[in-house]
Order: structure tokens, then C-alpha cells, then sequence
């Protein structure tokens, strides 16, 4: 397997002449780095006018592995070879490097660069990225693997170093400023700069140069400042926490598999990245899968899906709790922790739970839970900005006092089963810490009805205190200031957290009422589609479009397999809807509306370029109509079709793939019409359109401008 790393913007506030001159100091030795025992230059090239400099080198390093795997190697050292090509005029260094011995079973390739801060010229950005792929070492290639990785990321954080170093080593001397590079002709107008009490340090010396490693930015940044929204290693630190170099590089990874996966439509026709999860929200994907990469990314596409499906994003904006429910819901933000964490208190003890499900569902209860959780997010976020620290979980403090059998209603706890389950689905690693006091002699039941759906990461932040054993020293004050314990719990706040009580029986609902509620149900209904698609079986919708210059939008996720997507006009009226008889098993959505019978240019155009979408991804679009008719819209296997899918697997999936085809894809999408004044390309415009979409990409004001980002109808 080929191990990968991938280093945040490092960024130096120095210009680019004087980092390299810091990183120059560095060769032929570097004692600050002690597995690098030296240097030797195979090649030195130099342009005519001095702008372009190319270096080669053998580097000689003492790799920290045990002596008998030395020994069986038959090797005391390993070398390297390091190109690096500055370009004085660009102000960019570019390194290369790749190992020379063992080149046959190991393949190391490294790549570092410096180049000018995009907003800044006088800072100089640093990017690094390696790969490892061990195909054999005398069947040690795990322990070679781990021996590598551990000398590198260590190595990471020295060249960080070995760079300030130097960079005070040269300030320390007086230099702190040194002229850029001019062409030849110009060089002779330019007087000397001579800096006082120092030796005048000219380009001529700085030809010889190259580079390793940067530092921080601004440490006031409210986020990325760096090319194409690149994360910056001090936003890191500053929003995100302390992470190891691998923690960042698998971070960086999955940003950007999601930027390259989720596309929208550009004005130009050109297909873009849509808006991704912000990065803390990625980050508790990675912890909650220990950040395996695969794991963490199935588990993320997982949740960004059903968070699309059933509109969470607005769920804030929409949700609306019925005003009973602030009354008996005996749940509530109460200031923060010690950690400055947003504390939540919950009276659980005094909840009728039942009561609430009947006179709620299930679905609406389900949704107050979700909306919590979002608030908690953004308190989160909140409170980083107060506290100048990363705070990313929240902290819940759970009052039993009162629980008994009444709670253990089985609905009840079938609810709370559920909402656990999505909860730890799509909120991991959010809970900091949970506190449990005045658990009764009922608690051990329910708990073993729980706990089997708690993750384990998460059940190690539980914390129960029975009695009153919360009171004192190992208590509440161990994690929640004395001033602001509520005062149900014996403290001097008063806290607004509903009692709670039992729920009228005249607000209950009846099975039918609850039926027939008119919000969308996250457990049953969503305003997307799910559909398969076959080898040789695609599917087909059918729009019709009854005025020219309206505009077809389209919002779909492939969850599994890799798909040809197409947009036709169709000079026929399609047959019937009818299903290919090797997919008609139950549960499974497949349609076809082109008769095979049919010749593409006569009985129907091609009016966008096929758009090759692979598995993961999402995308979002338009096509500006010209003239009134039937669109057809079709998902078209292609190519290798992956066995393991994006999406948990479904009972209709399982029972589909006993009777049908392993060459199965999956796609869920949203289509809508609107017609083209009211179009803006925009989310407000979409939002008042009541679409779907989480977001479509920049478009035009007018269906005359619009052309120009689709291929007209004909």
C-alpha cells in the first residue's frame, strides 16, 4: 500500500530571498538534522542572465533502524537524490527528490516548493508532499514502513526548525533585507544595498540556493489565507488543535478528494468544486475513524448525503419547535465548561418521555434532537473565537434524579435507539464529555439497552455519579465552575432548563394524525430519488418544457459505481415509462424512455457533452432550453463498476443484488424547472424557488447571457 503525506501551507514572514538564503546555511551538513550526514553536488547549471538555477546533490542520511535489518540490508546508509530548480525571476524553488538506494524494492518521491505569499510579497509559502511504496524488503516491509514514516514526520518538524534557525542566525548578522534578483541590463543602475555593521550580502552569492521547510502565518487569521483555500498550518493550530504531520497530510487529503468530488456548474460551462464541509466538521470524521482515510471518507460521504437528502444544513432556519415542547422538553444551553466547552443540561429524570412521543412522533422529536446538535456546532464555533483556542465538542450534563420503569416504555426506548443510532452516524467525536448524576437503581437497565449503540470513543467520556456523589472535590467542580451549577444540583445558578412534567394526554396524537403531519419525515421521505442503474439498463427521466428559455437543474450523488451522465431532446414522444425485465426486482428504480429503435440524431439530439461522474461524487448543474419539447435526462453505466459503495447497504440493495446483475450503480437525484428571469444561479434564488439544492454554482441574470453556459437546445 502506498503511504501518502500531504503538508499544510507553512508560511514564512520573510521574503523569498532571505528564506533562501537560511535554507543555503543548511548544506553541505546539517547538524540541526542528524540522520543527514552530508551532501555532495553531482550538477550545477546556471542560466546566462543568472534568473534560473539548477542544482543536483547526493544526500548521504543514517536512517534509526535496528542493526540486524542493517545488516540484513547489506547497508550502512541510504542516499537520495535532491534537484532543485530556483527561478530567481518567478521567485520559486522547486525540490525533487527520490531515493537511490533500494530504488528497486522502495520508491520514495518527495516534492517541496516555495513560492511568493499570494497576498503578501515580502512572505514566502512552503508546500511539501511525499509518497512511500514499499514492494519488497526481505519481508520486512511493515517494519520498513514504520521505521519510515516515524523518521519522516520527525524529520518534518526539524526542517521547521532548521530553517528558523538559520533564518536567526542571518538576523543575528544584521541581514534582514536582501535585494530580488534583476535582469543583467538593469543590475548596473541599481546601487548597492550596504545595511549597517554588516558585510553587504550580494545576489551573485544567493545563486546556489534551495529549500526544506517554512513557518506560521498570521495567528489572528479567521481562517485560510492561502492560494485556492489551501489550509495554512498556523489556521490549523489555531481553529483546529495540535495534529501530527500525518494527521494534518490526512486532513489536507480528504478537503480535497471533497473539493474534487463535489462539483457545480460555472457561468463558463465549466464544471467547479460546490461548497464542502467545513473543516472541523471533517476533522471529528478522521478522529472518529482513528484517521483511516477510507474509513473516515465512507463514513463522511455517508452523512453528507443524508444530510442532503433531508435538508439538516437548514434545519436551524427551519425548525420550529411546537411551544409545548420548550415547555416538557426538560433540556437546555447553560454557559460552558472549564475547558470552555458549551455545556448542554438535560433533566432526563423528569422528561415523560412518553408523553413527548405521542404527542410529537417520533420524526419531530427525532428533528429538536438534530437541531441541538447543530447548535451545539456553532457554539462551538463560537466559543473557539471567545476562548482563542480550538474547541470543537460540546459537554452534556445528564440529571437522572426521577428516572424509573415509566421511562423504560418500549416506543420510548425504540425512539431513543434510533436517534442515538443517526446521531453518532452523522455527529462523531462532538461530545467532549458526558456527565451523569443522581443515576438511580434503574439506570444499570437502561444502560445495557444503550450502551451497544454508543461508540467506544465515545462511551470512554462517560461519567456517572450516583447518590451525591457529584457534590465536592471529584465532582461537578472538577469540570464545571462552582458559580455556575445549577441550582436543582445544589449550586447558586439559576438555570432556565424546563422541569419537565408530564405531558397532557389532550395534546396527544393519534397514529393517524401523526401520519398525516405535514413535515418531510428524515426516516421516510425526502424530496431526492434513488434510482440503479445497469450494464445496458440505464435510467431515463423525461421533463417537458412547455416555454423556450426556461432552465433544467439538476442535483445528484452516484453512491456507487461510476456513471456517463447525458441530457437529450427528444423529437418523439417516449412510450410508456417501462422497466427492463432483468431489473424489475422489488424495490429497485430503474426506467428506460429510449426505444432501442431509435437513431440518436433523428429521433433525438445530444444537447450537453456526456459528463463522466465517478463514484463519490456530487454534482450540480443547469441547461438553458431554447425551444419547447421533451428532455431526457439520463445516468448510463460505464467502465469499472466498484464493488464497494459510498452509501450503508439497504434491505432493496441486498434482495436487488440476489435477482439482478452485479454490474450495479446507484444515484440519488433532484431535478427541477424554472423558468429563466427567475434563475440567478444562486442559493437565494434556488431557496426561493423552494429547490433542493445545497448549492448550484455561479449563472448568469438572463436566459440571452445564460446560453453561453450550455450547449443550445435544438
Amino acid at each position: 500500500m502506498v503511504q501518502k503525506y500531504q503538508s499544510p501551507v507553512r508560511v514564512y514572514k520573510y521574503s523569498f530571498e532571505m528564506v533562501m538564503a537560511a535554507y543555503e546555511k543548511r548544506f553541505p551538513t546539517c547538524p540541526q538534522i542528524p540522520v543527514f550526514l552530508g551532501s555532495e553536488v553531482l550538477s550545477d547549471v546556471t542560466s546566462e542572465d543568472g534568473s534560473l538555477h539548477v542544482i543536483e546533490r547526493s544526500c548521504k542520511l543514517n536512517v534509526d533502524a535496528p542493526r540486524l535489518l542493517k545488516k540484513i540490508a547489506g547497508v550502512e546508509y541510504v542516499y537520495f537524490i535532491q534537484k532543485n530548480t530556483l527561478n530567481w525571476k518567478d521567485r520559486t524553488l522547486l525540490i525533487e527528490a527520490h531515493n537511490e538506494t533500494f530504488a528497486s524494492r522502495v520508491t520514495v518521491i518527495e516534492t517541496c516548493s516555495y513560492s511568493v505569499h499570494p497576498e503578501n510579497e515580502d512572505w514566502t509559502c512552503f508546500e511539501q508532499s511525499a509518497s512511500l511504496d514499499i514492494k519488497s524488503f526481505f519481508g520486512f516491509e511493515n517494519t520498513v514502513e514504520k521505521i519510515a514514516m516515524k523518521q519522516y514526520t520527525a524529520n518534518i518538524k526539524r526542517g521547521k526548525e532548521v530553517i528558523e534557525y538559520y533564518l536567526n542566525e542571518l538576523i543575528a548578522e544584521g541581514i534582514t533585507e536582501i535585494p530580488r534578483w534583476v535582469p543583467p541590463e538593469k543590475r548596473a543602475l541599481i546601487k548597492p544595498v550596504t545595511l549597517p555593521c554588516t558585510p553587504r550580502l550580494d545576489l551573485d552569492s544567493l545563486t546556489q540556493s534551495s529549500t526544506k521547510d517554512a513557518t506560521s502565518s498570521l495567528s489572528g487569521a479567521a481562517g485560510p489565507t492561502t492560494p485556492d483555500d489551501k489550509l495554512d498550518a498556523d489556521y490549523i493550530e489555531r481553529y483546529l488543535g495540535q495534529l501530527t504531520p500525518m494527521q494534518e497530510s490526512c486532513l489536507i487529503q480528504l478537503r480535497q478528494w471533497l473539493q474534487e468530488t463535489h462539483k457545480g456548474k460555472s457561468e463558463a460551462g465549466e464544471w467547479k468544486a460546490e461548497k464542502i464541509p467545513k473543516d472541523e466538521h471533517i476533522l471529528r470524521f478522521l478522529r472518529a475513524r482513528d484517521f483511516n482515510m477510507d474509513k473516515a471518507r465512507e463514513m463522511l460521504c455517508q452523512s453528507l448525503t443524508w444530510r442532503k437528502q433531508y435538508q439538516v444544513d437548514y434545519i436551524l432556519e427551519t425548525w420550529r419547535p411546537p411551544a409545548f415542547l420548550e415547555e416538557y422538553y426538560a433540556g437546555g444551553w447553560h454557559f460552558h465548561d472549564r475547558n470552555g466547552r458549551p455545556l448542554y443540561i438535560l433533566r432526563l429524570g423528569q422528561m415523560d418521555t412518553k408523553g413527548l412521543v405521542k404527542a410529537l412522533g417520533e420524526e419531530a422529536l427525532l428533528r429538536h434532537v438534530l437541531s441541538i446538535n447543530e447548535e451545539g456546532q456553532k457554539r462551538c464555533e463560537e466559543n473557539t473565537k471567545i476562548f482563542g483556542r480550538p474547541i470543537t465538542s460540546w459537554t452534556c450534563l445528564v440529571d437522572l434524579e426521577g428516572l424509573n420503569m415509566r421511562h423504560l416504555w418500549r416506543p420510548g426506548v425504540k425512539a431513543l435507539l434510533r436517534i442515538i443510532e443517526v446521531v453518532e452516524a452523522n455527529y462523531p467525536e462532538t461530545l467532549g464529555r458526558l456527565l451523569i448524576v443522581r443515576a438511580p437503581r434503574v439506570f444499570p437497565v437502561l444502560w445495557t439497552l444503550v450502551s451497544p449503540f454508543i461508540n467506544d470513543n465515545t462511551r470512554q467520556k462517560f461519567l456517572v455519579y450516583s447518590g451525591n456523589n457529584y457534590q465536592g472535590v471529584g465532582g461537578l467542580v472538577d469540570y464545571i465552575d462552582k458559580e455556575i451549577i445549577p441550582d436543582f444540583l445544589g449550586g447558586d445558578c439559576l438555570c432556565n432548563v424546563p422541569e419537565g412534567g408530564l405531558v397532557p394526554k389532550s395534546l396527544y396524537q393519534t397514529e393517524e394524525d401523526l401520519e398525516n403531519s405535514d413535515h418531510i419525515k428524515l426516516w421516510t421521505e425526502t424530496i431526492y430519488q434513488s434510482a440503479h442503474v445497469f450494464k445496458g439498463a440505464p435510467h431515463e427521466i423525461v421533463i417537458e418544457i412547455l416555454e423556450g428559455s426556461s432552465v433544467i437543474t439538476w442535483d445528484f450523488d452516484i453512491l456507487k459505481g461510476d456513471l456517463v451522465f447525458n441530457i437529450f431532446h427528444s423529437k418523439r414522444s417516449p412510450q410508456t415509462a417501462k422497466k427492463d425485465p432483468a431489473t424489475s426486482a422489488p424495490g429497485v428504480n430503474n426506467v428506460q424512455l429510449i426505444e432501442r429503435s431509435w437513431v440518436l440524431g433523428v429521433d433525438y439530439s445530444m444537447v450537453e457533452s456526456p459528463l463522466m461522474c465517478r463514484e463519490g461524487e456530487s454534482i450540480q448543474g443547469s441547461h438553458i432550453t431554447r425551444w419547447p419539447g421533451l428532455y431526457i435526462l439520463q445516468w448510463k453505466v460505464t467502465g469499472h463498476v466498484s464493488n464497494t459503495g459510498t452509501a450503508l447497504p439497504r434491505v432493496d440493495d441486498v434482495l436487488a443484488s440476489l435477482q439482478v446483475s452485479s454490474h450495479k450503480c446507484k444515484v440519488m437525484y433532484y431535478t427541477e424547472v424554472l423558468a429563466s428571469e427567475d434563475f440567478r444561479g444562486s442559493m437565494t434564488s434556488l431557496e426561493s424557488c423552494h429547490s433542493g439544492f445545497s448549492q448550484l454554482s455561479a449563472g448568469t441574470t438572463s436566459s440571452s447571457q445564460s446560453q453561453s453556459s450550455s450547449l443550445i437546445s435544438r
